[in-house]
């Protein structure tokens, strides 16, 4: 899943767009590279970030996916019901829902959907989190969030333990090692998993000096690639070129058993 941020604020230049023209520019360049997905995405939901109204995100998204459409499979990036039925419209056939509140919404449009974990809101998410047992209470609220997408009549379902959503340094690392774990869970309904740590704030805090946003490529590969040899059927990046050639080399070791 290749990232098209049409945001002046997302936390990663490299997949910041402000035009239109630059957006629709990204996302064949995505496809042409061979990514699977393009996540569009129309309101930051960085650490911090504040909200948008649903036609400033409206007047971002829809544009893009509409020249988008047709190129490949689409997913909008969206936690506003608004946003996600007009995306669904011009073309988006995935809900990508940081929020956990549009399981529903992606049954009723028969969308595909991805249920993620976060802990409160963007602008306060990072301050302070806590868990008794990250990996369980993570799972549990997948879990559920899980049911009520099924029930909802959702066909094509990933769980997203929502790494940098709410949660430690200590707390990102925990999860990420329990892929499999999220793994095991997504079985129960027939989903996939899917992790995003491209280029998270985390990455940079486990160098013996802090790294930038900019210095984060190699910790985001291979923090992708874990999660790929651990089970995950989709990873979220920024740097889809990199990413891809690591996706090559570990598909051809399974076909040749190394």
């Amino acid at each position: 899943m290749g990232i098209v941020n049409v945001t002046p604020d997302s936390f990663f230049a490299g997949a910041r767009t402000s035009a239109t023209t630059d957006a629709v520019a990204r996302g064949r360049s995505l496809f042409q590279l061979g990514v699977d997905v393009v996540d569009v995405g129309g309101e930051s939901t960085r650490p911090g970030a504040l909200d948008v109204s649903d036609d400033e995100e409206l007047s971002r998204v829809i544009p893009v996916l509409e020249e988008l459409a047709g190129a490949g499979v689409l997913s909008i990036d969206t936690k506003k019901e608004s946003v996600a039925r007009e995306a669904v419209r011009a073309g988006a056939s995935i809900l990508n829902d940081v929020s956990g509140s549009l399981a529903e919404v992606a049954g009723s449009l028969r969308v595909g959907y991805v249920a993620m974990h976060r802990s409160g809101e963007s602008a306060t998410m990072q301050d302070n989190p806590h868990y008794d047992d990250v990996v369980a209470e993570v799972s549990e609220y997948l879990g559920e969030l899980a049911t009520r997408a099924r029930a909802s009549g959702v066909t094509e379902l990933w769980l997203d333990p929502g790494i940098g959503f709410g949660k430690t340094t200590e707390h990102n690392l925990t999860l990420l090692a329990a892929t499999d774990v999220f793994v095991d869970l997504a079985q129960q309904f027939n989903a996939g998993v899917l992790v995003g740590t491209s280029r998270k704030r985390f990455l940079g805090a486990l160098a013996p000096t802090f790294l930038e946003v900019d210095e984060r490529l190699e910790g985001s590969v291979a923090s992708a690639a874990w999660a790929m040899v651990y089970g995950a059927s989709m990873v979220r990046v920024h740097d889809a070129r990199a990413t891809l050639r690591v996706r090559d080399l570990i598909v051809g070791r399974e076909k040749v058993g190394a």
